[in-house]
């Protein structure tokens, strides 16, 4: 393990373009529940109906339901030793951009400033009918609640199940992917596409990918670390440190 954590730092330290792909492994480690996995959000709800926008439009209660108390205890949750250190390398000139599937914006509260949010975040919540904003954890009472200034009913900022992902933020994503020298795929099963077609983007460009998960789940992988991100990232931030 030891002489993978050295050869991961070493192509990172002579990367031209490092970038991190991240899903919600690495957030579990601040309490924040997975979706897929045992014991999963989606194993309590199902999707099609609490986190799709047909159900959403007809009941938006069912998706406040579930993300309500995240939102209105927004500021509990803390960015973890990944997190931080992600932000640390960015801040170090070794990584160029966080591109995450989470939406619990934790990558923006440690610090990194070029995050490419996929599926949107639960920091901003918006009025459907007047377009106010609200920022977590400052959103009007009610499961759902609805907008102070029209009565429009209020829905966070992330994509639900049968919308599309913002555009702008794909084409950015699948831009960086390609033209990237080493990409570090972090908690993440990369099972949901368009994201996980994201890893095989930077493999046909040439450049390696890095796999931080405590499963494998990419078999073209150059690298596997078998160990939670808020391990092996502060490890690997403290080797590119020496180097």
């Amino acid at each position: 393990m030891e002489e993978c954590y050295v050869n991961v730092a070493e192509s990172i330290r002579h990367a031209h373009k490092c970038i991190a792909l991240t899903g919600a492994g690495i957030s579990a480690e601040s309490g924040i529940p997975t979706f897929r996995s045992k014991g999963g959000l989606w194993e309590k709800y199902d999707p099609a109906v609490y986190a799709s926008i047909e159900v959403f439009r007809q009941d938006p209660a069912k998706y406040w339901t579930i993300r309500g108390d995240f939102i209105r205890n927004y500021d509990q949750y803390r960015p973890n030793p990944g997190h931080l250190a992600l932000a640390e390398l960015e801040k170090l000139g070794f990584l160029h951009l966080v591109i995450t599937q989470n939406i619990d914006g934790l990558h923006v509260k440690a610090g990194s400033k070029n995050v490419v949010e996929l599926h949107g975040n639960l920091r901003q919540t918006f009025c459907l009918s007047c377009g106010k904003e609200y920022i977590a954890p400052h959103v009007p009472p009610g499961t759902p609640p609805y907008c102070s200034e029209c009565g429009g009913v209020l829905k966070p900022n992330t994509v639900l199940f049968g919308e599309s992902l913002p555009p702008e933020a794909l084409l950015k994503a699948q831009q960086e992917s390609a033209a990237c020298d080493v990409m570090l795929l972090i908690g993440t099963s990369a099972v949901v596409f368009p994201a996980a077609a994201l890893p095989q983007v930077t493999k046909r460009g040439g450049g390696k990918v890095v796999e931080i998960n405590l499963e494998n789940a990419c078999p073209f992988a150059d690298y596997f670390i078998g160990q939670k991100a808020g391990t092996a990232l502060p490890a690997i931030l403290s080797l590119l440190k020496k180097i």
